[in-house]
């Protein structure tokens, strides 16, 4: 280990004491380092409704045509809903508007209950294989109580540049 690293992996140990939101101090380097609460991504989309007012309930169909209900809720991210009900959408960008994994096609019923897609969203799926009019970005549909009873179909192949027989598993 060079001696420049060397005090920031000593402080690295005295962090977990500090605390969340607190100014701490080392004796090891003499800085002063600001750690705030911190979530993990996706954490939100992983909790129960508080509510029955908040359930959303709404059916993903796989690419065998299988029907999965889902309970979700208000505010959800279907992308992230897909993974807690470990619904094989891969979502490889995270939910960073940077590839087309998370592809779902909407049931023309719901289109109009979407807010429109951003410029950003429709050049991604000019990408996406099998883009059909209906389609849409999984990562980019929240929920509300307007979306109760949508069905998102899962298209038979999204591309990745994953060689081939890799099973893609959320991150």
């Amino acid at each position: 280990m060079t001696s420049a690293l060397k005090p920031f992996m000593l402080l690295r140990n005295y962090l977990p004491r500090c605390g969340t939101s607190k100014i701490c101090s080392s004796k090891v380097c003499n800085k002063q380092i600001h750690t705030t609460f911190s979530l993990l991504h996706g954490e939100y989309e992983f909790q129960d409704p508080k509510s029955e007012d908040e359930v959303v309930n709404v059916t993903y169909i796989d690419k065998n045509g299988k029907k999965i209900p889902v309970r979700g809720k208000v505010g959800d991210n279907v992308l992230y809903l897909a993974h807690r009900y470990n619904i094989e959408m891969e979502g490889a960008c995270e939910a960073s508007l940077a590839c087309t994994t998370c592809h779902v096609y909407i049931h023309y019923d719901y289109l109009d209950k979407l807010p429109e897609a951003e410029e950003k969203e429709e050049d991604l799926l000019d990408l996406a294989p099998f883009l059909k009019e209906n389609s849409r970005l999984g990562c980019q549909i929240i929920l509300t109580k307007e979306l109760e009873g949508m069905e998102l179909q899962l298209p038979q192949i999204t591309r990745n540049f994953y060689v081939d027989g890799h099973t893609p598993t959320p991150h």
